[in-house]
């Protein structure tokens, strides 16, 4: 089998994940008390576990995407954590993306987006920032 580029590789992630289908918890739609979130089927004569023609399909390895984009975010970039300026001064704006962590207080959050504006790191999770412009404190 032929080596895909990245990009290659997410359209091929891409199409795959569009013909998967929306795993759902055995007779989720039978009883209201069980709720659709996927649960394997473990049961002795249960239909699903079975893969008994009619039933809905349970996740397997066919489903699975290629190795060389597992893991990466769909904007093709790999997703690293940052939660401090030195997380964002190790980062290859031309691969990775980062996702500012959490727990990160609006101040430092601000100089962590603005540290990577000026780099030309894409930031994942911006949402947050766009109502800080200036760092708080500053009077």
């Amino acid at each position: 089998m032929k080596k895909l580029s990245n990009e290659q590789a997410i359209k091929v992630r891409k199409r795959i994940k569009d013909k998967k289908p929306d795993f759902k918890r055995q007779e989720s739609w039978r009883y209201k008390r069980v709720k659709e979130n996927w649960r394997r089927a473990r049961g002795k004569d249960s239909k699903m576990r079975k893969s008994v023609k009619g039933w809905p399909k349970s996740p397997n390895v066919g489903y699975r995407g290629p190795k060389a984009v597992r893991g990466f975010h769909p904007s093709g970039y790999i997703d690293i954590l940052v939660r401090n300026l030195d997380d964002v001064s190790k980062i290859d704006h031309e691969t990775q993306a980062i996702r500012i962590s959490h727990t990160v207080g609006a101040k430092k959050r601000g100089e962590i987006f603005t540290m990577a504006t000026e780099k030309g790191i894409h930031v994942l999770n911006p949402k947050e920032e766009r109502g800080i412009e200036e760092p708080i404190g500053s009077s």
